[in-house]
């Protein structure tokens, strides 16, 4: 096991850093950046913390709308552990930065959330295409905002995803730029593994999918499109923040778009 950071001193993390060197740097506030391209092998979550109240409801929206919310693990009311996924895990305090909701207004970005817990909150851990991107680089396709050191562009779309209850709202979906060769690779590649979105729900014209400026990323950042290349789009695991918005709960937490819990399963584990 890798020692813990020294408190508050930045480090550098990389494709090839172990799942705990992340969480371990998260934990102790020593790296607050994006985990795209960070411990590539392992499996990156999203992650969706509610009042156990809304839990039973969230839980079959997942069920319902599995493309989009790949559901991989629930924690037990009150616990931050999620042992399926890491045994030294705490998902209060193991993202990089997460996002505080209150009657689905974001009131703020935090680091840990350790002065927020509370005995009736519910870990809901969802796939991430991040999770792909390593095989997508195995096999020689080129990642843009990996190879620019940017967080993916997601945008919210026209797609209705099944409502449960309170939660419903719009598919989130993620793009990567690609050519029309490593485009169909691609479709072939994530295809094997439907727990962190499977393969593209579109590709082509973003305004087929509600997308009207592609310059303007809902969330992440913004690249270039070359006149060679087609929008590829995947569902995000970003999707429940859409619907979370729409409930209204009294209070939950996200992880902030492009900046995942980093687990000790293997993306080779998945397929």
């Amino acid at each position: 096991m890798p020692d813990a950071p020294s408190p508050h001193r930045p480090v550098s993390l990389s494709a090839d850093s172990s799942a705990l060197e992340v969480r371990l740097a998260a934990r102790h506030g020593d790296y607050t950046g994006h985990t795209s391209g960070v411990a590539s092998a392992h499996v990156q979550v999203n992650l969706a913390i509610l009042p156990a109240a809304l839990a039973g409801d969230f839980r079959r929206f997942c069920e319902l709308n599995p493309v989009p919310c790949p559901l991989l693990a629930v924690s037990e009311p009150g616990s931050p552990a999620l042992p399926a996924l890491g045994l030294d895990l705490d998902v209060r305090t193991d993202v990089p930065r997460y996002h505080l909701w209150r009657h689905g207004e974001r009131v703020a970005e935090v680091s840990d959330l350790r002065d927020c817990w509370r005995d009736d909150l519910v870990t809901f851990a969802l796939g991430c295409s991040f999770s792909f991107e390593h095989a997508l680089l195995a096999a020689g396709i080129p990642l843009r905002h990996v190879s620019e050191g940017r967080n993916v562009a997601m945008y919210r779309t026209n797609i209705p995803t099944r409502a449960v209850g309170v939660f419903a709202g719009p598919t989130v979906v993620s793009m990567r730029p690609l050519k029309a060769a490593d485009a169909i690779r691609a479709v072939q590649i994530t295809a094997r593994t439907p727990q962190v979105h499977g393969a593209p729900i579109h590709i082509g014209d973003p305004r087929l999918i509600g997308i009207n400026d592609i310059g303007n990323p809902d969330y992440g950042d913004a690249v270039a499109i070359h006149d060679d290349e087609l929008p590829v789009f995947w569902a995000c695991g970003v999707t429940p923040q859409a619907a979370i918005v729409a409930a209204r709960p009294e209070f939950c937490i996200t992880h902030a778009p492009g900046y995942m819990l980093v687990t000790d399963k293997l993306n080779s584990e998945l397929r």
